[in-house]
Formats: C-alpha cells, structure tokens, sequence
C-alpha cells in the first residue's frame, strides 16, 4: 500500500482525482496529518464515511512503532523506531530554551563510512521516503505530547544521498498546511557531496547547510571521511564559497576534535586559513566512544 504522508498537497490531489474525489479534500487530509496528527483515517470526521473506506484500502498511515527509548538526565530523548519493514532508524529530541529540536535520520544505514559515525558499521539498507521521514517527527510529537521549533538532518544516514526525498520531506514539513515549521529553523548536515550543495544553492533554499569538516587537509580528510577521496577540499570549499555568494547565507562548519589526531595548534591554524573570509560559523565537538548495539 502507497504511504499517504509521501505526497506533497498537489500530488495528493492529483490522487484524490484518481478516486474521484474533489481536490480540495487534499487540505482537509493534511489538516488531520499534520495539525491534529491522528493514526487511523477513521479520525477524519469532516471526509464522508466512503472517502475514508477508499483511504483505507489504498493508503497506509505509516504509523511507527516505538522499539525502545532512552531518556539521558540532560533530558535528551532517543529513540529507536521500527519502521515497518523489520528496519528500524533512531530519531534523537533534544530540548532548548528556543524550543524542542529533533534529530532525524534520512536513510536505513549510511554508504558514507566516516570513521568517527556511530552510522559507520550500520550496512546501508534502503533510503527513507518522504513520509517516513516526516512520520520520525509525528510520532515523537505524539508520543510527547509536543511540537517540534527545530529540525536537523543529523541522524543516520547522508541526506544528500536521499536527496530529492529530503527535499520533499523538507517542503511537506515546512508548508503552512503540513507541519508549518519555518525553513530558517530545518538545518540539513553533509559530509560534502559537492553537486548537492550547488544545487541545493541555485534552490535558494532559506533552510541551515552544515559541513561535516573534520579536517583541513586532503591526507588527513581522506583518512577520517572517504567521502573526500572523491570531492577534495579544494573541491568542497569552492562549493561553499558557491553556496554562500549565491544565497548570502552562513555554512556551519562541523570539526570533530579527535585526540593526537586533528586537534593541534597546527590544524587550528590551518583551519582559520582554510575558512578565512568565509561567512561561516565552526562547531567544534568533541568525539564521544561509540557503543554498538
């Protein structure tokens, strides 16, 4: 069966078309997805009890089940989600004083292969559709009772890889009749697949680009991040640069401190000549030990 929640509004009038119902029954179907979040389509009340009954026998709700979840004493809140395939992805809440931020993950799996990812070892499977996707935020926020102000594509998996996806996940999430949650607060992470961050520059999208940097040379980056034994830094900067002459918007610029490793006075200055006259922001983190399942 076709997940509902994969379709932007216009495609799903183009399905109501298919079942002969008028288009304007896509708004009410998206009210019920994304502003009361309802799990059976027999909870759309304004939709005539055979429009329902064609739902349901075309469509699923793509409803997750919970797998486990862990609550840390800071309050950050992860999850481990089955997806409905006998797959399962983790979803990660984080809360602020600006508001709640999830962590969403865009793929089953990662191709990518950095070495300090807790991805890395997780084989990739299938790339998630747009309404998984999607569905990673409705059922936290009914699980929690809550609405989410931030969306970060950091979690398992390269969301440039799952590109056109993502992209619909984005438009779904950030549309006044979807989940309404402003583009300026959607940040999407790569490791640096080049073309992407071109493309998703000519988009003029007002959504947050974050590269995953992690070093300052060609030798050391291609050790961490394979991803960079086919686009080099040279390569990837200039891609920045695109991206930021382009849309007038900051990059953040993820640098992973590893011990005796990229952490020296000589990468920091190497890294402030790498990134000088950039309009960028460096998030320095530390690496955490990874613990496999």
């Amino acid at each position: 069966m076709k997940n509902i929640k994969d379709y932007n509004i216009n495609e799903l009038k183009e399905e109501l078309k298919k079942l002969g119902e008028k288009p304007y029954r896509a708004e009410q179907i998206f009210k019920w997805l994304y502003k009361v979040n309802v799990i059976t389509f027999d909870e759309m009340t304004d939709l005539s009890l055979e429009l329902r009954e064609k739902l349901k026998k075309e469509y699923t709700l793509c409803n997750f089940n919970i797998l486990e979840k862990q609550v840390s004493k800071d309050g950050t809140v992860k999850y481990l989600f089955d997806i409905l395939d006998e797959n399962a992805i983790e979803t990660v809440v984080m809360e602020y004083k600006h508001g709640m931020t999830i962590c969403v993950s865009s793929q089953v799996g990662c191709k990518m292969g950095c070495k300090f990812c807790a991805s890395t070892g997780i084989n990739f499977i299938r790339n998630l559709s747009p309404g998984e996707i999607v569905e990673e935020i409705l059922a936290v926020e009914k699980d929690l009772d809550v609405k989410m102000s931030n969306i970060v594509f950091m979690g398992i998996g390269e969301p440039f890889d799952n590109f056109d996806n993502v992209m619909k996940a984005i438009e779904i999430i950030n549309n006044p009749k979807g989940l309404e949650i402003g583009a300026r607060h959607i940040s999407i992470s790569t490791c640096g697949i080049v073309p992407r961050i071109k493309e998703i520059a000519d988009r003029d999208m007002q959504s947050t680009l974050s590269i995953s940097l992690h070093a300052t040379n060609n030798e050391k980056r291609s050790s961490m991040m394979p991803i960079n034994n086919r686009y080099k830094i040279e390569e990837l900067m200039e891609a920045c640069r695109y991206y930021i002459e382009k849309t007038n918007k900051r990059i953040s610029f993820e640098y992973a401190l590893a011990k005796d490793n990229n952490d020296n006075e000589k990468d920091a200055k190497e890294l402030v000549n790498l990134l000088r006259g950039m309009l960028c922001h460096v998030n320095l983190i530390p690496i955490n030990k990874i613990e496999n399942r």
